[in-house]
């Protein structure tokens, strides 16, 4: 393990011990700054990885996120986000994690040394050559999500790796590889701090980017959130009279009217069709918003 990238001692930081607080987050703020320049030089398998993951979604297959402690953590994380944020079922986008749910509050940290059990945990959830699935572990040589990886690769799913070190185990079993090196950890080892921010920098770009490339933004604009408390409806009422400047009585309105769907109160607000019919058009349109307004108006 100390051969690994991550698990180096990080000459920057060998005197933390001595500092003040000020001092000590002085120095994490500056390792932290090189973690968006990691990710950056992973830009195009991170794409290749969007187009994989877009092209399953739409063979009606899955992104499942699978991996053990901090790791499977970030992935369970931002699998339970998309449901609110783009209004997907909570099957279609799956966060798996070595020792079960209990793991999300609780360390359990023998269950990653158990490769069976990483496919195991695939074939409890009926994983199929549909689906995309993402091996998440820093060191890349996490038993648990090797195993899981060499099961999708022999039933045809597509495998991502995702590590903080280069040459992993988990790349040699991937389809494509994201490694994003971020050095040594200010305190050694502990690769929740820069290693954990550039995977969950990651794993926002996979979701995000391949919902946009699903029809679920309008711009910028979250067109496809699930209005489900207060703030979001005052988020939706606002997505409203940004995409159509309309004003706040008529956004709450065709929000009203569409049942409290963003897209459609959208696109009924520009196009002036009853919510039946736009629905119709948008589903012509395989939801994709900016499709719908054309074709409504040809």
């Amino acid at each position: 393990m100390r051969s690994l990238v991550s698990e180096g001692r990080n000459a920057r930081t060998e005197d933390l011990d001595l500092l003040s607080a000020r001092d000590i987050v002085g120095r994490m703020n500056a390792e932290d700054a090189l973690v968006a320049d990691a990710v950056a030089a992973e830009l195009d398998p991170i794409a290749m990885a969007v187009e994989r993951i877009v092209a399953a979604f739409e063979a009606g297959g899955r992104l499942i996120y699978i991996g053990a402690g901090t790791s499977g953590r970030l992935g369970v994380l931002d699998a339970s986000e998309c449901p609110p944020t783009f209004s997907v079922p909570p099957g279609m986008v799956v966060g798996v994690i070595a020792g079960g749910d209990h793991a999300l509050r609780h360390p359990v940290e023998d269950a990653e040394d158990d490769a069976d059990q990483g496919a195991a945990d695939l074939d409890a959830i009926d994983l199929t050559a549909r689906d995309v699935v993402v091996g998440i572990a820093v060191s890349g040589t996490t038993p648990y999500v090797v195993g899981a990886l060499h099961h999708a690769r022999a039933i045809g799913a597509g495998a991502v790796a995702l590590s903080c070190n280069p040459g992993s185990p988990i790349a040699a079993l991937a389809d494509i590889v994201i490694s994003p090196i971020v050095g040594p950890e200010a305190l050694t080892g502990s690769t929740r701090l820069k290693s954990g921010t550039a995977q969950k920098m990651v794993l926002n770009m996979l979701t995000t980017a391949s919902m946009v490339r699903r029809g679920k933004t309008y711009g910028n604009l979250m067109v496809d959130l699930s209005v489900s408390n207060r703030k979001l409806a005052d988020r939706a009422r606002g997505i409203v009279r940004d995409a159509t400047g309309c004003d706040a009585a008529t956004a709450a309105r065709m929000l009203e009217d569409s049942g409290n769907r963003v897209k459609l109160a959208i696109l009924m607000t520009l196009t002036g069709l009853d919510a039946a019919t736009a629905e119709a058009v948008l589903d012509a349109e395989d939801g994709f918003l900016r499709d719908a307004l054309k074709a409504a108006k040809t």
